[in-house]
């Protein structure tokens, strides 16, 4: 029995310390990394070329001097209110006759500042060609300055200098707006150079839209195959990830309870860990030892009995016994020979039961913890059928995704929209020879306009530098050089031309202020502020009955929440086609994707799935047999006192090396001689039996004792720790019979929503994706802003700085024809003169 006990108790905590660290082993390499979030990749997008942007260089500062002059002229908000009565005034909405004069009121308000622009002009072209003829004929009459006779006055010089810089200064007035006329009819001709390159631009990023629109579809499809990869994966891995799981929780209920085998006498589990490893290694000490000191004992008795013999036959020496030659050496031959009894073992092992058999309750154990390890593997076997079932599914669901372009056809949606595009862009192609005579012939006129007032300019300039440089001041009014009499004609030309072209120019400059001006201000301006947006989507304005016109257009429900500005900020911002336009109304993917991915399926398939962990068996009948037999025949009956008093009586009677110093002392006594030499040899062979065979079991006997003495003070309490083992197990197994149904519940459910997860982040990655990546239409509001930049930048701005500049030399040409009238009278040459007049 008491071999039993101490190799029950061996195999226990062997069994109990290499299945915890199987279990840990298997747990680490089972594990796998948690799911995470699926990596789609990039929507692959094309790159639109188009840049709606427009940048007018030195000639921006005229553009903003011009706008400043039209914020003078109309401080107005825009008058969204007006615009929309009066379309609908337009669209029959307004019957009354009060509501009709209302609205007029208020455009003539709205308009005061240009109307009082346009009267001024008007006034200026009607009434200087009247102005001018009167004039023509009140000089015919010798008025007006027409007589060919001037007074001498003593400020002659200082009026005439005067006269002459209040001129020069005026024509460099008129020469300034002329050249800013000149530029902004130069800048409008190299801009119209541009239109076609912008329209170029334009139609190519339409047709990278077109064609690049299916490939992103394509790829939305493909990348089912992502979700689908690790939704097999995980269906694969069934066993590592929902067996795990359930492993994991119960380890955590269950472990507990199993560490108790490991809880000796309540202290940690660290503690009783270093205390089994302890005992395990007392054991093995114990059974090494006895092992080592029988088989050494024998060993030593069988030399130290030779020695002994040998020790004896050599003292048969003559020289020993001859007392009368040497009474010295026969004395000390006696000695030795009474010491020889000593040379014998002292404490003998041999009667110390072998404890090499063993009785193996570990392996019971062990198929405790193996069977709870097993759990992965049980729920790959009882789930086989329904991950099969899911499988399928899964590609059904894959199959009806594919089928997305036979429900939405959208490669002949983009073919047809291709082929429009290219008709719209030969149409295009065809009128730009017609635009470009246009604009030789728009060049041709403004190039005349400005010649009328350079050739003004010209005479203006030419008369002042030939009647400074001809002029003599000693000479009389009617001597006068034929220079400065020619200077004075030129001024008088010019004079003559100005009466001619000024109201023709007016009325031109005119004509183009109320076009261009009321352009920047109802048109451009509002579009950059998007209040001509908000004017297009006024709800009921187009029809009475549609809220917003573009989804009562396109898809009669004008309810719905898509307008012009939302549509255009959609694109400005590359936002899809999808998104912007609200495709839903025609084809919804979110109803497509839920009826598509049938997740539903998917959750009944894995809902229906059912695990049985009855057969964990912890602990089998017979393991638990063998503990209780163990409880009752273990370490306690051991008979550590039998074991103490062998250790510590010593290997041998007398200590052999002392034994030995002894003999060697007494041999050297002796004279020299073969007695002498042979005892020397015995003393070399008891010190190698010393070191050789006494060493090793001192050794031996101390590890036995420090064993002996440690089993001793843990093998009082093993009958309780036995029963508290197996009452732990009990519990542990019924955690595992009655609880485990919830905890399969629970982390079945917690599987079933990472597979249902990733169906929800592909639908979600295909919306998002659809919503803003795929078929972006910026194109569209490069369109818009393409349009605008022509109509806007480049012809209104261009004609706006060119009135500004071309009406600000006709304006001018006012004070020039006074100033050269009175100019005049001090270069040419009179018919008759005064004294001066004191």
């Amino acid at each position: 029995m008491l071999k039993t006990g101490v190799v029950l108790l061996m195999l226990l905590l062997l069994g109990v310390l290499s299945a915890s660290g199987e279990l840990q082993q298997e747990t680490e390499t089972r594990r796998l990394p948690p799911p995470g979030k699926l990596d789609f990749g990039y929507v692959p997008a094309g790159v639109y070329e188009t840049l709606a942007h427009y940048e007018p260089g030195p000639i921006g500062i005229l553009f903003h001097m011009v706008h400043t002059f039209l914020y003078v002229v109309q401080p107005n908000a825009f008058p969204q209110d007006l615009i929309v009565r009066l379309a609908k005034d337009k669209f029959g909405a307004i019957q009354t006759e009060y509501q009709k004069v209302r609205v007029c009121v208020c455009a003539i308000y709205y308009e005061i500042g240009f109307l009082v622009c346009a009267a001024v002009g008007l006034l200026f072209t009607v009434l200087m060609p009247i102005v001018g003829l009167f004039f023509c004929m009140c000089r015919c009459c010798d008025n007006c300055g027409g007589e060919m006779h001037q007074r001498q006055r003593k400020n002659a010089d200082c009026r005439r200098g005067l006269l002459g810089t209040l001129l020069f200064s005026t024509s460099l007035v008129i020469t300034i707006g002329v050249l800013c006329a000149y530029a902004a009819n130069q800048n409008l001709s190299s801009q119209v150079k541009n239109i076609r390159r912008l329209v170029n631009s334009n139609m190519r990023d339409l047709h990278t839209f077109a064609n690049d629109t299916p490939m992103q579809i394509d790829y939305l499809i493909s990348q089912y195959a992502t979700a689908k990869k690790k939704v097999i994966y995980d269906l694969n891995n069934i066993g590592p990830l929902l067996g795990g799981r359930i492993h994991d929780q119960l380890d955590k209920e269950v472990h507990p309870a199993l560490d108790r085998v490991l809880n000796m006498a309540g202290v940690k589990i660290e503690r009783a860990i270093k205390a089994m490893r302890e005992t395990k290694e007392a054991l093995e000490n114990v059974s090494v030892s006895l092992e080592v000191l029988q088989e050494g004992t024998g060993k030593l008795n069988f030399n130290l009995s030779l020695v002994r013999t040998n020790i004896n036959r050599t003292l048969n020496d003559p020289g020993c016994r001859d007392e009368e030659s040497d009474a010295t050496t026969a004395q000390l031959c006696r000695n030795i020979r009474q010491s020889l009894s000593k040379l014998k073992i002292s404490a003998n092992f041999t009667r110390f039961p072998c404890l090499c058999q063993c009785f193996n309750v570990a392996h019971f154990l062990s198929q405790g913890y193996s069977s709870l390890n097993d759990t992965p593997q049980m729920v790959i076997e009882q789930t086989r059928g329904v991950v099969e079932s899911v499988q399928n599914l899964v590609d059904g669901i894959g199959n009806n995704i594919s089928s997305f372009s036979k429900v939405f056809p959208v490669q002949s949606c983009l073919s047809n929209f291709t082929i429009f595009i290219s008709h719209a862009h030969a149409k295009i192609e065809d009128h730009y020879p017609e635009i470009d005579q246009m604009d030789f012939y728009r060049w041709i006129g403004c190039i005349s306009l400005c010649c009328m007032v350079v050739l003004v300019l010209a005479f203006n300039y030419l008369g002042l530098l030939c009647g400074t440089l001809g002029y003599d001041k000693h000479a009389s009014p009617t001597t006068r050089g034929c220079i400065s009499n020619t200077g004075g004609t030129m001024l008088m030309a010019g004079v003559g031309f100005s009466f001619i072209f000024s109201w023709v120019l007016m009325g031109v400059v005119t004509v183009i202020f109320l076009a261009g001006g009321n352009m920047e201000k109802l048109v451009c301006e509002p579009f950059h502020t998007k209040e001509l947006f908000k004017v297009v989507d006024t709800p009921y304005l187009v029809n009475p009955e549609w809220k917003n016109f573009i989804p009562g257009y396109m898809y009669n429900d004008s309810d719905l929440d898509l307008t012009a500005e939302s549509l255009y900020s959609t694109c400005k911002e590359n936002k899809g086609i999808y998104l912007a336009m609200r495709l839903d109304k025609v084809f919804n993917i979110s109803s497509f994707l839920n009826t598509t991915v049938f997740t539903k399926d998917v959750v009944s398939q894995l809902d229906s799935v059912k695990i049985d962990l009855r057969g964990i068996i912890l602990l089998e009948a017979e393991g638990k047999q063998n503990l209780l037999d163990f409880s009752e025949a273990g370490l306690s009956e051991i008979n550590y006192a039998d074991y103490l008093e062998e250790v510590n009586k010593g290997v041998t009677v007398v200590d052999l090396l002392s034994y030995a110093r002894e003999l060697e002392a007494q041999t050297d006594l002796m004279p020299r001689g073969p007695l002498q030499t042979a005892l020397k040899g015995h003393i070399g062979t008891l010190r190698q039996i010393h070191s050789q065979q006494i060493t090793p079991m001192e050794q031996a006997m101390s590890a036995l004792n420090q064993s002996m003495r440690f089993l001793e003070r843990t093998a009082s309490d093993l009958p309780n720790k036995v029963l508290a083992v197996l009452e732990a197990i009990e519990a542990a197994q019924y955690l595992i019979s009655k609880n485990a149904t919830h905890l399969i519940n629970r982390e079945t459910g917690k599987y079933t929503a990472t597979i249902v997860g990733y169906f929800h982040q592909y639908i979600e990655w295909v919306k998002t994706s659809l919503a803003m990546e795929v078929a972006p239409c910026k194109p569209f509001s490069n369109m818009v802003d393409t349009a605008e930049i022509i109509a806007c930048s480049f012809l209104v701005d261009s004609m706006n700085v060119f009135w500004m500049g071309l009406g600000c030399s006709t304006l001018f040409l006012l004070p020039s024809i006074i100033l050269a009238v009175k100019l005049a009278k001090y270069y040419r040459r009179m018919d008759t003169e005064d004294v001066y007049d004191e």
